[in-house]
């Protein structure tokens, strides 16, 4: 849910007539989406506002649109399901699944990218919605989205090296993977993946079924992006995307680290210096801060 305040933030006021629909501002999101509530997050705008960066002066009306026309689509489709002339499927777990792939899968054709899955398009929203494919945490943003906008119980899972849906209805639940067509994934499918990730004596954890905060998953969607900078060597792109991600957790200490290195990567000594003193003011484990004091006392004898 959204109270009428979190709504001032989500859209700029500006040249908005007494009619018109508010047109929505990605600077003005990102500025405030530090103090939001979790809750009165909007996860598709969240994820627009921080594809925006990579796209200075394009308008964000039609994707905002897509995002809307894609929700009344999916509740267009499952009131359909529930009226037929046969008499109407229930309205089960499964039934919402069928309007979510339907819609999203079906009708607009998003996929996952398989042959180009590292590809930095994969992780733009803007660009996942232009060719209808992308990463994982990606297509599940935009079907988090419109099963949001049935009021549908719907969360992402942090499964390493993977992103999935979870619905659930009356007690009753399915993960499922839009990468891979709205596959529902039983308990081998998880196990695989996570052994594929982490190992083969690697096991399912009750961790990897609890939902993803809308934080979380700005956030991890963001870290996509980074480490495809720093492998490219993008530093100061990197940098940018560690200080778009400061905005939309602030709180989060550990990307202080993530600054400081970077801004010593591009040369930006006292910046470094005044972001790695900030994590070892707050990282509560010696062996956290260990690296950084080094890091950091390299940089003050630069300065010397």
């Amino acid at each position: 849910h959204r109270g009428a305040g979190a709504a001032k933030l989500l859209f700029g006021m500006s040249g908005k007539t007494e009619n018109a629909s508010p047109v929505f501002d990605p600077e003005s999101y990102m500025r405030d989406v530090g103090i939001l509530p979790d809750d009165d997050i909007d996860l598709g705008l969240g994820a627009l506002a921080l594809a925006s960066f990579s796209h200075p002066g394009i308008s964000t009306d039609r994707y905002v649109h897509h995002m809307k026309e894609l929700e009344e689509q999916v509740g267009k489709h499952h009131a359909a399901l529930l009226q037929t002339k046969a008499g109407g499927l229930a309205d089960s777990v499964e039934t919402r699944l069928a309007s979510l792939k339907h819609v999203l899968c079906d009708e607009f054709s998003y996929s996952g990218d398989e042959d180009t899955y590292n590809d930095l398009q994969n992780a733009s929203l803007i660009r996942v919605i232009d060719r209808a494919k992308g990463l994982p945490i990606t297509l599940c943003i935009l079907y988090i989205q419109a099963a949001r906008g049935q009021k549908w119980d719907i969360a992402g899972l942090n499964i390493p090296g993977h992103f999935l849906c979870r619905l659930e209805k009356d007690g009753q639940r399915l993960v499922f993977d839009p990468f891979q067509g709205c596959k529902i994934m039983e308990a081998h499918d998880l196990r695989d993946i996570v052994k594929r990730a982490l190992g083969p004596r690697a096991e399912l954890a009750a961790e990897y079924f609890e939902p993803a905060s809308n934080r979380d998953i700005l956030i991890r969607l963001q870290n996509n992006i980074k480490y495809r900078q720093i492998d490219a060597e993008d530093y100061e792109g990197a940098l940018e995307t560690v200080l778009q991600m400061r905005q939309v957790d602030p709180q989060e200490y550990r990307l202080l680290l993530d600054a400081g290195v970077l801004y010593a990567r591009t040369g930006q000594a006292q910046a470094a210096i005044d972001s790695l003193s900030g994590y070892i003011e707050k990282a509560p484990g010696s062996r956290d801060r260990m690296e950084a004091e080094m890091l950091l006392r390299e940089l003050q004898d630069q300065l010397n």
